[in-house]
């Protein structure tokens, strides 16, 4: 993934200047990026959702799309210009486990986790020759680059549940769907929190694909159980039962004005948590903001960060959710 770059929102700014020329002497906008997902993953709503919350603040936060959690956590440690990310917490384990390589170990020193968000299922699409998560074995399976947290998991649930795949295709959610409709695949992984924007409008009844249900003593012991219910998509009729993965908000470990920006997006977060439950991706709905993330440090820029009057004034400026006029304009200003 390219560099992520946070740049101004230049007709916003033009068009408020236009109403209060004043503004132009106020302080300068704070700058701050967050990489996520595929566009159609469910990570890079959220992100689009913690963009749109931000706009009201004087803080502008770009929300890039990666090829994943393995990809979202080392250009968190490593590339200038990713200040945040979303990353599930077996990639975090994954880390925490192997930090005697020096590399792994740098990026636990350099990350601290700012707040636990939702789990991601674990949904197995397969066709008719595909009932139970054994039937992989010999199978042809696509699962999702390296960078990617799906590539982990998959990897990982194969190891616990000892199946051996024919061969296994690393293939973009795009690409594994497009095969499994042709045929060339058995089965694919998508590990995202449901409903997947992708499993949405990408699958029609005519596809005969379906979810598969996973519901190994092994895999549970590691993943926690978890069910997609009947519905969530349309060409799904029975409840589904699976496993799932958490993800975090994570960020690095700095010292210097970046440290204020990420405690003030922290602390916007946790007071319009009721917002993004109304306003955003449904996931929302699940998060717990107070969940611990075993093994890893809490970011003291967010424990200890102290909002300033002004901000704290402005709370009652997020406009209520159900004022209809309210929801138009942020309807014309969402990306």
């Amino acid at each position: 993934m390219k560099r992520c770059v946070a740049g101004a929102t230049g007709g916003i700014v033009l068009l408020l200047a236009l109403f209060h020329p004043a503004l132009a002497a106020e302080k300068e906008q704070t700058f701050l990026a967050i990489t996520t997902g595929g566009r159609k993953s469910t990570a890079y709503q959220i992100g689009l959702d913690l963009k749109d919350l931000s706009k009201g603040y004087n803080l502008h936060l770009a929300a890039c799309p990666s090829k994943g959690s393995v990809e979202n956590i080392f250009a968190v440690s490593q590339r200038p210009g990713n200040h945040l990310g979303i990353v599930q917490t077996d990639v975090l384990a994954f880390v925490s486990k192997f930090n005697a390589d020096p590399q792994l170990a740098r990026i636990e020193k350099t990350v601290r986790w700012v707040y636990p968000l939702y789990r991601q299922e674990v949904h197995l699409l397969a066709s008719d020759i595909v009932s139970h998560f054994s039937d992989l074995s010999g199978k042809r399976v696509g699962i999702g680059p390296p960078e990617s947290g799906s590539y982990l998991t998959s990897r990982l649930l194969f190891e616990i549940a000892d199946v051996t795949p024919q061969q296994l295709f690393i293939l973009d959610d795009a690409r594994a769907l497009a095969a499994l409709k042709a045929g060339t695949l058995d089965a694919m992984l998508v590990i995202d929190g449901m409903p997947v924007k992708r499993l949405v409008s990408g699958i029609q009844p005519a596809d005969r694909l379906h979810l598969v249900p996973i519901t190994h003593k092994g895999i549970r012991s590691f993943y926690p159980a978890a069910r997609i219910p009947a519905g969530t998509y349309a060409w799904q009729t029975a409840d589904v039962e699976t496993v799932s993965v958490g993800t975090v908000l994570v960020a690095y470990n700095f010292h210097d004005y970046h440290c204020d920006a990420i405690g003030e997006l922290a602390y916007l977060i946790r007071e319009n948590l009721s917002w993004l439950k109304a306003n955003g991706h449904p996931k929302w709905r699940t998060v717990n903001l107070d969940a611990d993330v075993q093994g890893w440090r809490p970011y003291d820029c967010v424990t200890g960060y102290i909002p300033p009057v002004d901000l704290r004034a402005n709370q009652s400026l997020r406009a209520n959710p159900s004022n209809p006029v309210a929801k138009a304009i942020q309807t014309v200003f969402r990306p």
